[in-house]
Order: C-alpha cells, then structure tokens, then sequence
C-alpha cells in the first residue's frame, strides 16, 4: 500500500484483478487484520476463477451462478475443470463452513461495489428482522430488534467444537521447550488464554509482576502482531511471574528492546518474535513430543477449564477479551461426556464410580 501497510490482492493472467484489489486495499484502509485479508484474497481468488472458467463476467453473475460455484467448491480439485467426472464415492473438496466462508468474502465483496453503482449485493445477503426465530419472545418484543443482514445461501454444516489440551499434554509442550523464553510463552498461553499475536505483541510494561497482572493493548507492533479486540488486564500465577524473571536474568539479558518475546538465537537477533519463529517452534515442539496442537488450543483449554470449574461466563469473557458474552457461550460451554456424568452423580441420577 502506498502507506508502507502490506496488504494481498489476487492476480489473473499476469494483471492485478482491479475488482477484487480495491475491495482488498479497502479493507486493511480500515485496518482488517491482515489474516482476513488474505483468507479474503483466497477465496476471491477462487470465485473469480470459477467465473474465468465459464466466460462470466464478475458484474453478470446471477443467482444460478452462485448456487454451481457452491457446487464448485464442493468438487475435489481434480474434477473442477470438468475433465474429470466425480464419482459418487470419492470424497469432496471443501466443508461446509469453508464454503460458507467464501460465500462470506464473496457476499462482503458485492456490498463494497454496491457502493460504486454495482447493484449485485442482495445475491447472497438481504434484510430480514432482526431477532432469533423459533422461541418464545413477549408480546410486541419484536419491536425492538434492528433488521439483520443474512446470507441468502449457506450450507449446513456441523459445530466444530475447539479441541483441548490436556493438563498432561500442555505440561508435556512446556517441558519439551529447550529455552526459557519458549517455556515462558506457552505457559503464559497456558495461564491467561492470550491469543497468539497478543503474546507477541506485549512489551515489558505491559507484565505487572507486583500486581501480578498482564495488560493487554491495542497498538500498533513492528512484528505485525495484533491485540483483536479492546485493552484488557489478566490476572496471573505468581508462578508465571517468576519464570518471566528466570527469563529476562538467564536469557533475555541486556537487550535493549521493549518486547518481551525477542529472536535470541536467530538473526536478526534482539528484534521481536514474529508469527513464522512461532510456527518453527509449533513444529519442533510437534516432532519432539508426538502432539498436535496449536497455539490456539491453549486459549480452548484456558477458556474450558475456567467454565468447567464455574466461573461466570461474564469473567470468561472479559478475560478473553470478547467483546459480546453470546461468544464466549457458543463456542466454549460446550460439555464432554465426563462432564455429563460428574454432572449426574451430582444430582444423584447416576451412582458415583468405585475404585
């Protein structure tokens, strides 16, 4: 971008496809995290593609059109030029939240050129009141709702519930870490559910040890990491605390640098960690132990574990940093089948299991 800003656009036979780069620098203009730039790219990429291959143009495309470029999308790659038949039995290509997805892209792509005189927008999005259907509400409640946008075409698709860690599992990970630094950052993972770039974005200023407190801040970070949502304080573990003193005598030294998760052992040493040195570490920590997860798993786990033991989901959430409770409840307070069962000895419905 001429700001400096890196963005992503999507090119076609050599050209930039203008369409698609002026929705897209649009929106890092308005400061969209850059992941769903190019999540948004991706699947501009693949919409315009599948028009290319059947000679419509981006601004002739009808309801029909949509509905064979959801049938596209669920084609295995080797069958979308159509030279290859799919048979009933070979499985498909992409799921049904992922298509939903693209529909997203596709559907916030069309409202931004509605802007600009393209009069295509209500192909996949139209008004309707506002308000979930199918319970019970008051007499007039209705009144009060503020009409919705929703999408005209989606698929079902199943809940993907967030996989955990174990306790086990996660103490595994943090033992399997050669280096401090590495250890702190999972375990501060591990104890305040940050989300990866809110890790990597904090400065020395922002760990309270007399307070025992993390501030989390929205600013803007060199090595690209993002806070998504408001400022917020985390309590944590004396533990915690210590191990980030451990950190900064043995490893972190006399750097002059204000983030805490610094490059030690790799060039360009003393400058902030970025998203790709996490990922090197995901992958060694990966082969050494035998476990898949993410760094994403361990704010799961975090969150789960919170619920699981009864605090208010109205302190999940703020902890969190989520900006509507109604986020916290669909996708954390979700119940295993153990919970079930601790659940039912509590109330006396099942026997309590003997040793």
């Amino acid at each position: 971008m001429p700001s400096g800003v890196e963005s992503a656009t999507v090119v076609r036979d050599g050209g930039v496809v203008d369409c698609a780069d002026r929705f897209l620098a649009h929106l890092t203009a308005i400061e969209r995290s850059p992941n769903t730039v190019r999540a948004y790219a991706h699947d501009l990429r693949d919409f315009l593609a599948f028009l290319a291959s059947r000679g419509t143009a981006w601004d002739g495309v009808v309801l029909e059109d949509l509905g064979k470029f959801v049938a596209w999308l669920r084609l295995s790659g080797a069958a979308r030029d159509g030279r290859v038949a799919a048979l009933p039995w070979v499985e498909g290509g992409l799921s049904a939240a992922t298509v939903n997805r693209k529909l997203s892209a596709v559907a916030s792509f069309y409202e931004f050129h509605h802007r600009h005189g393209t009069d295509l927008h209500e192909l996949l999005t139209r008004w309707r009141p506002g308000g979930r259907g199918g319970s019970w509400r008051p007499f007039l409640a209705h009144l009060g709702d503020k009409p919705e946008r929703r999408r005209v075409i989606s698929l079902r698709s199943g809940r993907r519930l967030p996989r955990e860690l174990t306790a086990a599992e996660m103490t595994t990970l943090v033992e399997a870490c050669d280096r401090l630094r590495d250890r702190f950052l999972l375990s501060l993972l591990r104890g305040t559910g940050l989300r990866i770039g809110e890790a990597l974005g904090l400065r020395h200023e922002d760990i309270d040890a007399l307070r025992r407190v993390i501030v989390v801040r929205q600013r803007a970070n060199v090595n690209r990491a993002r806070a998504k949502t408001h400022s917020r304080e985390v309590p944590v573990d004396p533990a915690l605390v210590r191990l980030y003193s451990d950190y900064l005598h043995e490893e972190y030294g006399p750097l002059d640098c204000d983030y805490v998760f610094v490059n030690l052992w790799a060039a360009p040493v003393g400058r902030p960690m970025s998203y790709p040195s996490v990922d090197r570490l995901v992958r060694r920590l990966r082969r050494r132990t035998g476990i898949e997860f993410t760094p994403h798993q361990f704010r799961h786990s975090y969150a789960t574990g919170l619920l699981r033991r009864g605090v208010a989901v109205e302190v999940v959430a703020h902890l969190l940093g989520h900006a509507n409770v109604s986020t916290t409840v669909d996708t954390y307070s979700h119940l295993g089948i153990e919970d079930a069962r601790r659940a039912l000895v509590a109330v006396g419905v099942l026997a309590e299991a003997t040793p």
